[in-house]
């Protein structure tokens, strides 16, 4: 089955542990053995025979999680060498601090000692975690670029220090600079991932991201967030255990089902010779099951268009769009692949104001940019696809407030840039990459990570994917759940043909995704859904 999760900023994480303490449901020491055993475990999981192991202690709950870290491993027969800070710690970290003293001695936090022992071994690194506000500075910055240049078997206890986990960001470096940062090996996070787990430099920095059980599950309904849409819609609800998962893609057929039933799609295609990538998101539209697809080029461009697929219709659209539009039938159209700023911008023209579900991808975003009257005319049926380009294009104030280097956190993120525009043009706006955020106006986002698929950065790949929407919108499904869905097929068929890939190659692959949705099978991507803050 496809598994789903929310994903919760710090401040709500803060909110579930206060309630779960506040209720009595757990300790707040009893909630740092849980998490110091998780960490433990994995680790034992990871190097089965005892080893040497270095724990960096901060001062706050996370170095207290490393102090249980710590009297775990040395119980299970590792060399255990600790460093910690003389800072004061809360009451429960000191508790945990003075467990561990009474095992073994505690080491000063700084370069020096931790180069003058022996080397080699895993490192924890349960420095700071996921409350931290500012850069960090003095010896533990000093440890932070040692570590990330020298790069041990580490393990990060909730993250890699120094990482926002609102953003993703590196609090005090520019965006996108993670080269000398700690790079886990993998990363014990607990009862729920953050944004800065899957986003930013978060998927690099984090290795694999473990999310722990620390028993907080009858309090996640803490009163800091609208309840999470969780994405993809697969599994089974939580509160209804005996409900069937559902697949939006399975709905009940009509009784008497037929092509129009299944919706049909306008592609709204460029001029001679550029005609390439509007095939594109036609075949995908097609193969995703829209009922129809229609590709429409100005006339003197429709010789283009002859041949595969013959399932695809042609219809020449020159400088309107009044009569294709008065068939009501059309119910999703995609304009921008291949379509050129000029006709993009005309047609928009007469397509906004008639209100139809519209993907608008590449030249007609920069059409878009250059036009206020039609951004004026967004609507809550539309879909806008920008890479971060074009995301600049359209808001530069965002775009610029995203580059800025963090000075402290939580660091305005692209979850924050994609949710912003979103409000602000009142259309679903999915802002692309391998940590791809889709926002709706009212707050709902969905981000989906793709890392593990580098390839899937080839010419067209982007063009498939707004036919694959464009599809989805035909059958009827809301836009950001079209825009949802459609992100979690392409990368999923990008993962299965692998390396190599072309962006040809991407709505080949969609029948084979679909099968396995029909399945419930298990998927490697990682889609999760972000309640509004």
């Amino acid at each position: 089955m496809l598994e789903s999760t929310e994903v919760l900023t710090t401040a709500q994480m803060r909110a579930i542990e206060s309630a779960a303490m506040a209720t009595g449901q757990a300790t707040g020491l009893q909630l740092m053995e849980r998490a110091g055993r998780a960490v433990a475990g994995q680790i034992r999981l990871r190097w089965p025979k005892p080893r040497r192991v270095t724990v960096l202690c901060g001062p706050g709950n996370n170095g207290g999680d490393g102090y249980v870290v710590a009297r775990l491993l040395h119980r299970a027969g590792w060399q255990v060498r600790v460093l910690g800070t003389d800072n004061p710690p809360g009451p429960d970290a000191a508790q945990m601090k003075r467990q561990w003293q009474g095992i073994g001695r505690i080491e000063p936090l700084t370069l020096a000692v931790l180069q003058g022992g022996a080397e080699g071994g895993v490192h924890v690194d349960a420095i700071f975690g996921t409350g931290l506000t500012r850069p960090p500075e003095g010896e533990v910055a000093a440890i932070l670029h040692h570590l990330g240049r020298i790069k041990p078997p580490l393990v990060a206890v909730d993250c890699p220090s120094g990482l926002c986990m609102d953003s993703g960001a590196l609090l005090g470096h520019p965006r996108g600079g993670g080269d000398l940062a700690p790079h886990a090996n993998v990363t014990v996070a607990f009862h729920r991932p953050k944004p800065g787990h899957v986003i930013g430099l978060g998927p690099l920095l984090c290795g694999e991201l473990v999310i722990a059980d620390i028993g907080l599950h009858d309090v996640d309904s803490a009163p800091t967030a609208r309840p999470a849409v969780i994405w993809p819609p697969f599994d089974i609800p939580r509160d209804q255990p005996d409900r069937p998962p559902t697949n939006p893609l399975l709905k009940q057929s009509p009784l008497h089902p037929h092509k129009y039933s299944h919706g049909h799609a306008l592609i709204l295609a460029g001029g001679p010779a550029r005609g390439g990538a509007a095939r594109l998101s036609a075949r995908a539209a097609l193969r995703i099951g829209a009922g129809l697809v229609t590709l429409a080029p100005p006339a003197e461009a429709l010789p283009d268009h002859i041949g595969q697929p013959d399932a695809l219709m042609r219809r020449a659209v020159d400088h309107e769009l009044q009569e294709t539009l008065a068939d009501t039938r059309l119910n999703a159209i995609c304009i921008g692949p291949g379509c050129g700023i000029d006709r993009a911008g005309a047609l928009l023209a007469d397509l906004l104001p008639a209100r139809r579900a519209t993907v608008l991808d590449a030249d007609a975003l920069t059409a878009l940019s250059r036009d206020a009257a039609l951004t004026a005319a967004l609507h809550d049926a539309c879909v806008l696809t920008p890479h971060m380009g074009e995301f600049a294009r359209l808001f530069p104030d965002l775009a610029e407030r995203l580059a800025a280097t963090p000075s402290e956190g939580p660091a305005y993120s692209k979850l924050d840039a994609a949710r912003d525009a979103a409000a602000r043009c009142g259309a679903v706006v999915l802002l692309k990459g391998p940590d791809t955020v889709i926002a709706a106006p009212d707050g709902r986002a969905r981000i989906h990570s793709a890392f593990d698929v580098p390839w899937l950065a080839t010419a067209g790949a982007g063009d498939a994917l707004a036919g694959m929407i464009t599809g989805l919108l035909a059958r009827s499904l809301p836009p950001l759940e079209a825009a949802s869905l459609g992100t979690l097929i392409h990368a999923q068929a990008a993962r299965l043909f692998g390396p190599g890939l072309i962006a040809d190659d991407l709505p080949e692959m969609i029948p084979q995704v679909l099968r396995a949705l029909q399945k419930f099978q298990s998927s490697s991507s990682v889609a999760t859904a972000l309640p509004m803050t």
